[in-house]
């Protein structure tokens, strides 16, 4: 049997190709988006990039003609990274775009445009979060290596104002087609009681396997996976995400980017094989997406469009497991 929720989820397996967008306050010194936690930057130091921060030239409808004309048919936008920063008007923290010079609800634009374009929008919350002040640093990956001064580290509370979130990211921004865990296996939690509010909220929300419980579908990430390479065909629902940059997933000034070539030929893989492709791009501090990634979304957007055919309804009847039983 194919691959199917069998409801309002099962927009994922007809709409295969989408933008990875990650932006944020890290876009304004052009290195990495995890700029904070590779290098060791005090938070009253690092937070002060909020009032630096202004995208004058942020136009929502430009990232989807863009993504049209490349031949995605889905967005999925970082509301919050692990640097804790929010780009939407929530009520949580006043560590939020609104306390920016820009003073504007980025994610509520970016919804109202792909509500008119009948564009699905998924959105990215990251688990872990450098500046919540009873957030527990441990030095675990992309953590603080302790608490800074004046933290209250509560899991329980932290917990608490994940889940406050998390609700206003369902119930503000109109319907929302997906929401993309990152991180939240380092916390060691287990509880499907979030999934299960994401899901009695947004019913046709597809939920990715990074959040506290099982999820609707994995993310094999660049080329760090050997079953993408090794089986014929993905046994469940797969959404592989790359970016065209080498070295950050936000926009890096010296980047070194992949061929295009490249690109294709991984999609072409993930594709062929049952799964969704995830190509992110990191706009500029000023909300524009660099010439390189317009040069590089243009030459992929001209070959996909040729075989884009050729991968529809490519879900496998059979998965992983009988894969390899056969050889």
């Amino acid at each position: 049997m194919k691959f199917r929720f069998g409801d309002g989820r099962d927009w994922f397996f007809n709409k295969r190709f989408g933008l990875f967008i990650h932006w944020g306050l890290y876009s304004i010194d052009e290195w990495h988006e995890q700029m904070q936690y590779r290098r060791s930057i005090p938070r009253k130091e690092y937070e002060k990039l909020i009032n630096r921060f202004n995208p004058v030239d942020f136009d929502p409808d430009k990232w989807l003609d863009i993504a049209e004309e490349t031949g995605m048919e889905y967005i999925c936008f970082t509301a919050k990274h692990i640097d804790g920063f929010c780009m939407w008007d929530t009520k949580q923290t006043d560590y939020n775009v609104m306390n920016s010079p820009y003073g504007k609800d980025i994610l509520g634009m970016l919804a109202d445009a792909c509500h008119r374009r009948s564009f699905p929008l998924c959105i990215y919350y990251s688990a872990v979060d450098n500046h919540h002040p009873n957030y527990p640093n441990q030095g675990r990956p992309y953590e603080l290596q302790r608490p800074e001064e004046g933290d209250e580290p509560d899991l329980n509370k932290y917990m608490n104002f994940l889940r406050e979130q998390v609700r206003e990211l369902c119930t503000q921004y109109g319907e929302i087609h997906g929401c993309w865990w990152d991180a939240g296996d380092i916390l060691g939690i287990r509880d499907d009681s979030i999934n299960k509010m994401i899901r009695t909220l947004q019913p046709k929300a597809v939920i990715n396997n990074r959040g506290f419980s099982d999820g609707d579908f994995d993310t094999p990430e660049r080329d760090w996976y050997s079953f993408v390479e090794e089986d014929a065909w993905f046994a469940k629902p797969t959404e592989a995400c790359q970016s065209i940059g080498m070295e950050s997933w936000g926009y890096r000034v010296e980047e070194d980017y992949y061929a295009d070539r490249y690109i294709m030929q991984s999609i072409d893989k993930i594709m062929a094989k049952g799964g969704n492709y995830l190509l992110n791009v990191g706009p500029m501090a000023n909300g524009e997406f660099s010439s390189e990634a317009l040069a590089i979304l243009k030459n992929i957007g001209k070959w996909y469009k040729t075989v884009k055919e050729s991968f529809e309804n490519a879900i496998p009847e059979i998965g992983r497991a009988s894969c390899r039983e056969r050889v």
